[in-house]
């Protein structure tokens, strides 16, 4: 059987002692007392068999057992901080966690995020994607930004830019709605069906299906159809001329996106705000 490699704190505290030279230093270094240094020093001596230093008045000395062995105790220690370093990454001071539907990501915050980034030079972002309700109960995020219904969203929700839902087509499709493609977003009780008896339009069948709201505005913008989405998501793509209307109706939604955010935290409020206010003029500019 093989004999059993000695703690790694003896190694340690072998290694730091050999560097500052000093058992007093190393202990400080790596938050012993000076005696734990020197007993785990001791302990290491005894099992290798050799005397890893010489002690004397003013200090150590490292012998030649112990010359021999510090490189290789250093280059294992680096190989350990390598490898383990990726799992305790520095975390900034501040860091801002939102949790928000990918399409929201992609289509409202990301055009936005570098004037808000201007001015929050020193706030780290992470974004976590999320749209059913299930995903955000797994997150502890600062903000969210929740697709749904009032009720599901709560009642210190707020609403974030309209509950309205408008039709888009790529400008070079120029063939009547009626003649075109509808994409439909699934798992969401507006659609086409609504849109269609508000319109005054009958036989509407969707025959492209994506599982929300932003992949329908990209099929859209790619040529592929039209497509049936809150006025929120609308507001960029529009404007960077990706999209138009493919009709003037608008229809009201029955589930929309909300926003909630922790009270406790001033970078929390300033998103908040900030998303909140920029949310509202993009709507305002479709007017």
């Amino acid at each position: 059987m093989a004999k059993a490699l000695p703690p790694l704190n003896w190694f340690r505290a072998f290694e730091a002692a050999a560097r500052n030279l000093s058992f007093t230093a190393a202990g400080e270094e790596i938050g012993m007392t000076q005696s734990a240094v020197s007993q785990q020093v001791k302990a290491l001596e005894t099992r290798l068999g050799v005397p890893l230093f010489e002690r004397k008045a003013r200090g150590l000395a490292l012998t030649d057992h112990g010359r021999r062995l510090l490189p290789q105790v250093d280059a294992a220690l680096d190989t350990l901080s390598s490898a383990t370093g990726s799992f305790f990454e520095d975390k900034p001071s501040r860091l801002l966690t939102v949790s928000a539907s990918y399409s929201v990501i992609q289509w409202v915050i990301a055009p936005l995020l570098p004037a808000f980034k201007t001015d929050h030079p020193d706030l780290a972002i992470r974004f976590m994607g999320a749209t059913w309700p299930d995903e955000f109960s797994q997150t502890a995020a600062d903000i969210e930004i929740r697709f749904g219904s009032p009720k599901q969203a709560g009642p210190k929700a707020r609403l974030l830019g309209s509950n309205r839902l408008i039709a888009l087509k790529n400008p070079d499709l120029n063939a009547p709605l009626k003649n075109l493609p509808l994409i439909e977003a699934v798992g969401i009780s507006d659609g086409w069906k609504s849109w269609a008896q508000q319109a005054g339009f009958k036989d509407l069948q969707p025959t492209l299906f994506v599982d929300s709201y932003g992949p329908a505005l990209q099929l859209a913008a790619n040529g592929n159809g039209v497509c049936l989405v809150h006025e929120l998501l609308a507001a960029h793509p529009m404007s960077q001329g990706l999209v138009e209307p493919a009709h003037g109706r608008k229809i009201a939604a029955n589930e929309s996106y909300f926003l909630s955010a922790r009270e406790d935290t001033p970078e929390a409020a300033a998103f908040s705000d900030w998303i909140s206010m920029k949310s509202t003029e993009l709507i305002a500019g479709l007017a």
